[in-house]
């Protein structure tokens, strides 16, 4: 179920950013859906011509499932989503966390580390989200991708090492280190990392792991690209914290937007 929401009251950064893409009259709301017993409450975007799926004329769109950071399902994700309706592309910001769990400051990193530490438990909940995107309707369920932003982009990488079917999978300055490591045929899916040349979450050996990781599953398609300069969470707007290792960066934020449109219009095609 969804519904519109009313307007939000965005930071000037993420108003800048969602003003730098044209706006046709996506439609954006609320939706509430199950993993299980759990309640999820995520934010599905569309694009204007496909605000009526049930019109006889409506083309099936590709659809992209936005993961959020250890904040949970906040205005940068729904930013994000709103962005890509207006690209034209059905996007839910997916939840992890479950309905009212958005931690603060204080406990974002406990709620996340909960998830890291069980890696079966953290792909079914991805899964959760991306079966909800493949059964809206008007989407073309043989064209979907997911990206997701520090904690989401490591769900992102999850999701590929546990062989989803998935047109491509797009990490923004997500962890690259997993329990789980992917195994040998797993991962099918084209994977785009965009990574931080200066963050200390994804140190270079990190990187080198990752890389010697998709070589030994035998990955068919991969690409990593560093940002000189970039911290942990280069791309979210108003981060500003580098004596932690996160940081916001313009320039990365754009060339990364721009790599990620270059990748969805290769795979979504």
């Amino acid at each position: 179920m969804t519904h519109d929401t009313a307007p939000r009251a965005l930071s000037p950064e993420l108003d800048r950013l969602l003003a730098s893409v044209p706006d046709p009259g996506a439609t954006s709301g609320d939706v509430v859906y199950h993993d299980g017993d759990t309640a999820l409450e995520g934010f599905l975007a569309r694009p204007a011509a496909a605000s009526d799926p049930s019109a006889s004329d409506a083309d099936p769109r590709p659809g992209v499932l936005v993961l959020h950071d250890w904040f949970g399902v906040v205005d940068h994700v729904k930013v994000r989503a709103e962005m890509l309706a207006r690209l034209g592309y059905v996007a839910l910001a997916g939840d992890v966390y479950g309905q009212g769990v958005r931690p603060g400051p204080a406990d974002a990193a406990g709620e996340a580390g909960r998830w890291y530490g069980d890696v079966p438990a953290f792909r079914e909940r991805l899964t959760a989200s991306l079966e909800r995107l493949r059964a809206e309707p008007g989407v073309d369920p043989s064209r979907i991708a997911v990206m997701g932003y520090c904690f989401g982009g490591s769900g992102a990488l999850e999701l590929a090492r546990s062989g989803a079917d998935v047109a491509g999978v797009a990490s923004f300055h997500g962890s690259l280190s997993t329990g789980a490591p992917a195994l040998p045929g797993a991962v099918s899916a084209p994977v785009l990392v965009m990574t931080g040349a200066a963050d200390p979450v994804v140190p270079d050996d990190a990187v080198v792991a990752f890389e010697d990781e998709l070589r030994n599953a035998g990955a068919p398609d991969w690409q990593v690209v560093s940002y000189s300069g970039a911290m942990h969470a280069f791309a979210v707007p108003g981060v500003d914290s580098p004596e932690h290792g996160a940081q916001y960066q313009e320039v990365a934020d754009r060339r990364s937007w721009v790599q990620m449109r270059a990748f969805f219009d290769e795979v979504l095609a």
